[in-house]
């Protein structure tokens, strides 16, 4: 018998029906909200976040990808504008411009649309997607010249080497160690590992007497000073090289390099029995040489900065001038020929479709761009207004300046303003700045002036310029000496913080003899 008196079997039959119970599915009704952005939306976020050169080339991207978008001719602006009139199509307006010969464009679309049909109808019924209007034989491949005009890569550090290592004459094992030392040398030109190292036991094609030998060879080659394990034997080998008598100064690095880079100078004085002033002399003539070599050969990772905004101030009116430096940006539109085959009764369907999606991407670009345009405009225009003080006198009257203050003045959501200010840069009489050096935090001082964390910097820069560099200041007397200037509150972990930011060592090496 079972529990209760049941049998095993209904036992069984009663727990297996409560099991199906607790596993069957029920539904729930719930509201949720999800914001999902459309497609141009997303588009005109990233065209806002692009700085002039990166928008050039994306530009590019969509004249080589999108054949209904095209580049307006600037010589006859006013005489189209006249002429521009508003072609619909399935997906909304299209701004198109008349051709004066629109009888000859009538005969190309048909002509084009007869030997186009029975390959789109073949190939692309079930796709989104046309070939191109056939380009005659006469005329050139851009994108062919366009790759012909390319600039080759540079050439790397250890390639220029290696074309270097070929013409040296050396024994074969030699020859072989030299072109893996070579393989280790880092882009700053010096030798990251060891010579024991590169010595593979199982490995008979040279010994560790041939890597001595080789790098011996490779230490001759261009840049000077390439190959060196350290500092020291990157400034030997310079001062080997050089065409001036350097003994004075080949003994100081061989042999107080170590004093030397904790400028303990009137120590160094007394064991070479000179003056601290020929030991100035002898640094200065160092400084000329260079501790990272190998960066004078290979790869430019420097990417050119084009101001996006220009700031110009007028004495007449008083005020400055804000304008974009777009001149180089092209303005776009709609090509008229094909935005005419959408209109037409004698071109596929599938044709259709591929060309208005095609114009409805054109003019999504367009209006992002304008939008763009727009924005950045308005922005640099609010950061003008309220940093009035520093366009007038400078990096010391940078007031602090949230965001959210220039987005309520513009009109747009804080993250607008901050893709807006994205990697963009500002031309004035103070230089190129980034447009996000303007956007800081601060602090007031004693008397109710408010100080940018940037104008806080520059006026520690200052204070350390003008200090006596026989006796440079501590980081405690840079906080006083910033209190007596009305900036109180800052402790001096925060002043030394600041000075490591602006690259300036410590008192220790700041002092000159």
């Amino acid at each position: 018998m079972g529990i209760n008196g049941l049998s095993p079997e209904s036992t069984y039959q009663n727990r297996f029906a409560g099991l199906v119970m607790k596993l069957e599915m029920r539904g729930q009704l719930r509201l949720e909200q999800q914001m999902k952005l459309a497609p141009h939306m997303i588009q005109s976020m990233e065209i806002l976040q692009l700085p002039i050169l990166a928008l050039q080339e994306r530009i590019e991207q969509e004249l080589n990808s999108n054949p209904v978008l095209e580049i307006e001719e600037s010589s006859s602006e006013e005489e189209t504008s006249a002429e521009q009139q508003a072609e619909t199509t399935a997906q909304g307006d299209v701004t198109t411009q008349a051709p004066e010969n629109q009888g000859e464009d009538f005969k190309k679309v048909e002509t084009l649309d007869e030997e186009m049909k029975d390959y789109i109808d073949k190939d692309y019924a079930d796709h989104d997607l046309a070939p191109r209007p056939r380009v005659s034989s006469d005329e050139p491949d851009t994108k062919l010249e366009a790759i012909k005009n390319a600039t080759a890569p540079p050439e790397s550090l250890n390639e220029f080497l290696e074309d270097q290592w070929r013409l040296v004459e050396a024994d074969e094992a030699v020859k072989k160690a030299g072109s893996v030392i070579i393989d280790y040398i880092d882009e700053k030109g010096y030798l990251s590992v060891r010579l024991e190292q590169l010595h593979n036991k199982e490995n008979t094609a040279f010994t560790v007497d041939d890597l001595n030998k080789a790098l011996g060879l490779i230490q001759k080659l261009e840049p000077a000073g390439v190959g060196a394990r350290d500092i020291k034997e990157c400034l030997l080998i310079q001062l080997a090289q050089s065409g001036d008598d350097m003994n004075f100064e080949t003994r100081l690095v061989s042999e107080y390099m170590d004093e030397l880079l904790q400028n303990r100078l009137p120590d160094i004085a007394e064991k070479m029995k000179c003056t601290v002033e020929e030991i100035n002399r002898a640094v200065h003539r160092l400084s000329k040489f260079d501790t990272s070599p190998g960066l004078q050969i290979g790869r430019n990772t420097n990417h050119p900065v084009t101001a996006d905004v220009n700031v110009e101030y007028s004495e007449d009116a008083d005020e400055y001038t804000v304008r974009l430096a777009d001149y180089t940006i092209p303005r776009l539109r709609v090509s008229d020929y094909y935005a005419k085959m959408v209109r037409s009764d004698k071109v596929a369907e599938n044709t259709k479709k591929f060309l208005q999606n095609n114009i409805r991407s054109a003019q999504w670009i367009i209006d992002a761009i304008e939008q763009r345009k727009h924005t950045l405009l308005n922005v640099a225009k609010a950061v003008v207004k309220y940093q009035r003080e520093f366009f007038d006198k400078g990096q010391l009257y940078l007031r602090p300046l949230p965001m959210s203050k220039v987005a309520d003045d513009v009109g747009v959501h804080l993250a607008t303003v901050s893709r807006a200010v994205a990697g963009k840069y500002l031309q004035c009489s103070w230089g190129m700045l980034p447009l996000r050096k303007f956007f800081s935090g601060g602090l007031e001082d004693t008397n109710g002036q408010e100080h940018s964390w940037e104008a806080v910097r520059a006026k520690l820069q200052q204070i350390i310029d003008d200090e006596d560099k026989s006796n440079p200041l501590s980081d405690e007397q840079i906080r006083r000496k910033l209190a007596e200037t009305g900036i109180t509150g800052l402790a001096r972990r925060t002043v030394a913080k600041y000075r490591k930011l602006l690259s300036v060592p410590t008192a220790k090496f700041r002092k000159k003899y």
